[in-house]
């Protein structure tokens, strides 16, 4: 049994195959014993426990925590990432007649013949496990300038304050790899599928972030010398005012990468080192989805479609800056869309073009805004409205008085739940007669990371897992609850893409009736749960039990209703 568990450690953790492992188990150890005898009466509780003791007893070198700092980023220059990922290897130390060399398969020869050859000297093998080596070779080049391609002619410097910044308004042919840089990020984001890029100067350096699935990750540090290079670069391209570096700026890059059109949407802001810049990606080319690969629950995906199919009131969608209630009403919008209907939409700005749709792009620069266009269109004759958001008292407004005169109304609004939509609209001004009268139904929705399933694992949760969610040991029994591992196919992170976890407030008699009487938003939610409501939570515990998303995203993406 011991040799078994020591057997599938090895394959699970590292490249070695069952033949492989079966040859090292017959070598002799240090004192002549088979390692298999030698190990036969041993239990291993982890994969690095393991396989330290196997190197042991084949005298190698083994290393569990990778000082990926400290590995020099021109050990990795000439090796592709996907050679280093694929082949588990990676360069650690050079001397003057070796390289030391981080693999998990020590039997695979060829590999550091490879190596041998590339760097002119001995290779020698240091054991470690997958996990841990796929991690370092993506610290290593995500800090490495060598993976950005074109940018080898960019030397990272020890920044001085008093050394001259070059700028790209005085720069030559000389600079051109700051637009290399600049394009090798944008199609790099895309290709990684970041929803955003974050340039963040600081006293002494900066630093790119990406923000993938809604986690923010550090992707590179250009020197500091080029900080004001770079700045203008995307300013230029974004056809920003170069010289304005003391006020925000707003502006959009249209890019066409890999056959996809992009729409980037661009901000500048002023700080203390120097301007930061948040590039937001849309990509123009995806098709729009239909509400049932959104990841809605069957109750919601029931209800929905029939608030869809009245002829007036409102239909709003909430949730926080990022949640995907955009693309939520473009799922409506596509549902409801026919030759019969006119529907148009006012959005800043239009994110999906919709055939058969009139969409608006408010410009509040020339007067363009949601409340103006909103009454614009209603001399258009539409049947269905889209407002891309409500946020002052005269769209909502508006918005109520369309949808009291014959029209359906979709929009969204930014409050934490369902049931806090209502005090908001009270907020701006709304009466709560006119909002009880109007409103027909409310989805408030959060994205959580939807577990890799390359690499996922079923695990029995511990007994403070399950009363953080209000589980028993009874309700996960046939269940599948998994937690997430890492793999190359998730990039090591565990997670790949994001669902939806959403709750469904439906206007009746009973919640008509606490929003006349302006009660709290948490007296209408607990009303609503009363009548059967989902809430967040039931959701995410549903996703969790059939294996989509892991209990630490529910946990982190939602709270207890008291």
């Amino acid at each position: 049994m011991a040799e078994s568990n020591f057997q599938t450690l090895l394959i699970k953790s590292t490249s070695l195959n069952e033949n492989e492992v079966k040859s090292l188990m017959l070598l002799p150890d240090k004192s002549g014993v088979l390692i298999e005898e030698s190990l036969a009466k041993q239990t291993y509780s982890s994969a690095e426990e393991a396989l330290s003791e196997l190197c042991l007893n084949l005298n190698l070198d083994f290393i569990k925590d990778i000082p990926s700092g400290d590995i020099a980023v021109d050990l990795v220059r000439e090796i592709p990432i996907n050679y280093a990922k694929s082949h588990e290897v990676l360069p650690f130390k050079e001397d003057a007649d070796k390289v030391i060399v981080l693999v998990t398969n020590p039997l695979n020869y060829k590999i550091l013949d490879d190596l041998r050859v590339l760097f002119n000297k001995k290779t020698v093998p240091m054991v470690t496990t997958s996990h841990r080596l796929q991690e370092a070779i993506n610290r290593v080049y995500e800090k490495s300038t060598a993976a950005l391609e074109g940018l080898d002619d960019i030397e990272d410097e020890e920044y001085d304050l008093d050394d001259p910044v070059i700028d790209l308004l005085d720069a030559g042919d000389d600079d051109a790899p700051v637009i290399k840089l600049v394009n090798t990020l944008l199609f790099r984001a895309v290709k990684e599928k970041a929803s955003d890029i974050h340039v963040e100067p600081y006293e002494k350096d900066m630093v790119v972030r990406f923000r993938i699935d809604g986690i923010l990750f550090d992707i590179f540090k250009p020197p500091k010398r080029l900080q004001n290079s770079i700045t203008s670069r995307i300013k230029v391209m974004g056809n920003l005012n170069i010289a304005e570096k003391r006020l925000p700026q707003d502006g959009r890059i249209p890019l066409k990468l890999a056959g996809k059109d992009i729409d980037v949407r661009l901000s500048t802001v002023p700080t203390a080192f120097g301007e930061r810049i948040v590039m937001r990606l849309q990509d123009r080319s995806n098709v729009i989805l239909e509400l049932t690969q959104l990841g809605f629950s069957e109750e919601s995906l029931k209800e929905i479609p029939k608030i869809l199919q009245k002829t007036y009131g409102i239909f709003l969608v909430t949730g926080p800056t990022g949640s995907g209630k955009s693309t939520t009403l473009y799922a409506c919008l596509q549902k409801v869309n026919s030759v019969d209907r006119n529907i148009i939409t006012v959005e800043e700005p239009v994110e999906q073009r919709i055939h058969g749709i009139g969409q608006i792009q408010v410009n509040p620069k020339i007067g363009l805004t949601f409340a103006s266009g909103l009454r614009a269109i209603l001399r258009q004759d539409p049947n269905i409205v889209m407002i891309g958001e409500i946020r002052d008292l005269e769209t909502a407004e508006i918005a109520i008085n369309a949808s009291l005169t014959g029209h359906l109304v979709l929009s969204t609004i930014h409050t934490n739940d369902s049931a806090g939509v209502f005090p908001r609209l009270i907020d701006m001004g709304c009466e709560p007669f006119l909002i009880a009268t109007s409103l027909l139904g409310v989805v408030a929705q959060r994205l959580v990371r939807v577990l890799c399933p390359h690499c996922k694992e079923s695990y029995q949760p511990s007994d403070v897992e399950l009363q953080s969610l209000e589980l028993t040991k009874q309700d996960i029994i046939g269940k599948n609850v998994c937690r997430p591992i890492g793999c190359n196919e998730c990039n090591q992170k565990g997670y790949i893409g994001r669902t939806i976890i959403q709750e469904l407030l439906i206007i009746n008699e009973g919640i008509r009736s606490l929003i006349m009487k302006r009660k709290d938003g948490n007296t209408i939610k607990k009303q609503a749960i009363a009548e059967g409501m989902k809430t967040f939570r039931d959701h995410g515990i549903h996703k969790v039990l059939n294996g989509v998303t892991s209990i630490e995203e529910v946990l982190t993406n939602t709270q207890l209703d008291l």
